[in-house]
């Protein structure tokens, strides 16, 4: 399995971003835009939530493992994976959706903030880039959390593992 990187990430941020600008711009010009739905930048906490959760979890696992307590509940490889995974393509997501909801922001923010309605806009606009950044940085997390140490000498990783 492959690691997260930032600048795929990023890429994927700026490239909706200048898309959703041109599109706000587009379609502000010949109609009425779309609002930016308070849903949105909760939906993306949630989910923020939810990986960092689960990567906490997992790191008080995999410690009480590797300092072998008794009674401690090891963790699987594949549940580890499936976590991962999960925590990866939400990564995606929320840079592709904070890219478009920050491209919108822009546009709003650019075309002038004198209107109520405009003003909220922008305000949910930012506060979900905000959320799909702290979705990213769960998902950085949680990738940590669940990465196999350095092989040792013998070519065994330690206990609790995740071959992916």
């Amino acid at each position: 399995m492959r690691q997260l990187r930032i600048g795929v990430l990023a890429g994927l941020f700026a490239v909706a971003g200048v898309l959703s600008w041109a599109g706000a711009r587009l379609w502000d010009s010949v109609g009425t835009l779309p609002r930016v739905p308070v849903a949105a930048p909760i939906v993306l906490a949630v989910i923020a939530v939810v990986l960092a959760a689960t990567a906490l979890s997992l790191r008080a696992r995999l410690r009480a493992q590797r300092e072998r307590r008794p009674g401690a509940k090891g963790v699987d490889p594949l549940v580890a994976a499936r976590a991962v995974v999960f925590g990866q393509a939400s990564a995606l997501v929320a840079a592709l959706v904070a890219g478009m909801y920050g491209g919108v922001g822009v546009f709003l923010g650019l075309d002038g903030l004198d209107v109520e309605p405009r003003r909220d806009q922008v305000i949910y606009a930012g506060a979900s880039v905000v959320a799909g950044i702290a979705v990213i940085a769960a998902a950085f997390f949680l990738e940590r959390v669940c990465k196999l140490p350095e092989d040792d000498e013998d070519g065994q990783g330690g206990p609790g593992t995740v071959r992916g």
